[in-house]
């Protein structure tokens, strides 16, 4: 008898022990993979940065331009030329990066579904679709260059405003479904539920769909899509799979919060103000430092690359400031959630199983969360929802012993 007591206990530690072993080695795999793919994207941004300024400041631009001009004479076809040549030449450099980041390491650490020749072909198709929608942007920029001379930002950024109001009316039916096959989800209570949430958002949802997120990874994700008669939830069948009914509702009602706060609304006000003052800021500095390089016209396509070396200086001020905001929404749409669900357990367990799932680190540094994160760590957002929930219902979430003891 007492050695069937012992072999209990000891059964006991063995299982918890071997969960704790496997749990070290998944937040460290966690931490790894976050941290190659964080070190490798500003390596390559450097990188990019550096080349792009030498082939400037050597005078490769020049040379570039002056022997496209030998064949080509009207100037919008050897703008396109200029930059697609550019273009091609960086994506043949950071080509092997490209590989091991989207490849390699998706399947080091078994995130991918993907053959080689099925992540080839999604590249390609996204190349591909970057064309159609990027040369008409490109020959609009060099237009109202041409045309209005100093001020081109402002109409620019015009143009772009509306842009982008289109893509995201037309990217639920026009271009997620290049890449996924979107159908109708067949689970009535789940599709219940979400009705029952949107409706308390005030929004009426008749598109709920799911699409094959599980063709290339094992990651999860969900996502409150669309502009107007376009607008529309969407999940990916690897949440369908892996998760309750009341997990998933958890995750929608995050995603109707930012509907139900105006995040969408002000994301694209402050977009478009962001746009018009970065815009303001670019073609300042551009004109300034031209003399810097040997050129004296805005309109002279060797010049050109100049344009796009500030424009990278000022998204690298821009990464940390929008990323604050994106936070801040985030927070707002989790509370948004406890909320309406009344089960802060449940969100905050299902946020650790999408954390795990799609290998996310959980406690990033703080200054890498700030510049970097446009979501809070798991870890500060647990914290964060067991404070709605305190300020709500008066008691601490049950899981909060848990989460103090996991982060301690």
């Amino acid at each position: 008898m007492l050695n069937n007591h012992f072999d209990y206990i000891h059964g006991k530690i063995t299982k918890l022990l071997t969960k704790t072993h496997i749990t070290i080695f998944k937040v460290m795999d966690a931490k790894r993979y976050n941290n190659i793919k964080l070190v490798v994207g500003i390596g390559k941004a450097v990188v990019s940065f550096l080349l792009l300024f030498l082939f400037v400041w050597l005078g490769y631009s020049r040379e570039l331009y002056g022997y496209l001009a030998e064949d080509i004479s009207n100037q919008y076809l050897l703008f396109i030329a200029f930059v697609l040549i550019i273009g091609a030449a960086a994506s043949i450099i950071f080509a092997p990066v490209n590989y091991y980041t989207g490849y390699y390491l998706e399947h080091k650490y078994n995130l991918s579904n993907q053959t080689f020749g099925k992540w080839l072909f999604e590249n390609l198709k996204a190349s591909v679709v970057s064309l159609v929608i990027g040369l008409p942007i490109m020959l609009a920029f060099y237009f109202v260059l041409n045309k209005f001379g100093d001020i081109w930002w402002l109409p620019f950024a015009v143009v772009m405003f509306f842009v982008s109001v289109v893509l995201s009316q037309i990217f639920p039916v026009v271009i997620l479904p290049i890449f996924y096959k979107l159908t109708p989800i067949d689970n009535e209570e789940l599709k219940s539920r979400i009705e029952k949430l949107a409706e308390k958002a005030g929004i009426k949802v008749e598109n709920v769909y799911k699409f094959d997120m599980s063709k290339n990874t094992k990651k999860a994700n969900a996502a409150f899509t669309g502009l107007g008669k376009t607008k529309r939830i969407i999940l990916g069948d690897t949440l369908l799979e892996n998760y309750s009914v009341d997990e998933i509702a958890s995750v929608i009602a995050h995603e109707l919060g930012h509907y139900k706060k105006k995040h969408i609304v002000k994301n694209i006000l402050i977009g478009t103000a962001s746009s018009f003052l970065t815009l303001f800021l670019i073609a300042f500095l551009y004109k300034i430092s031209l003399n810097w390089f040997g050129f004296t016209s805005i309109t002279d396509i060797a010049a050109l690359p100049v344009l796009a070396l500030w424009s990278m200086l000022i998204g690298v001020i821009q990464t940390p400031l929008g990323n604050i905001l994106s936070r801040k929404f985030e927070y707002e749409a989790d509370e948004y959630a406890v909320k309406e669900t009344g089960s802060p357990e449940i969100f905050i367990n299902t946020l650790e199983k999408l954390t795990e799932q799609n290998l996310g680190d959980k406690e990033p540094h703080p200054f890498v969360e700030w510049f970097f994160y446009s979501h809070p760590s798991i870890k500060n957002r647990i914290n964060a929802i067991k404070k709605f929930a305190l300020l709500s219902t008066g008691q601490p979430s049950e899981s909060s012993d848990k989460i103090e003891l996991g982060n301690a």
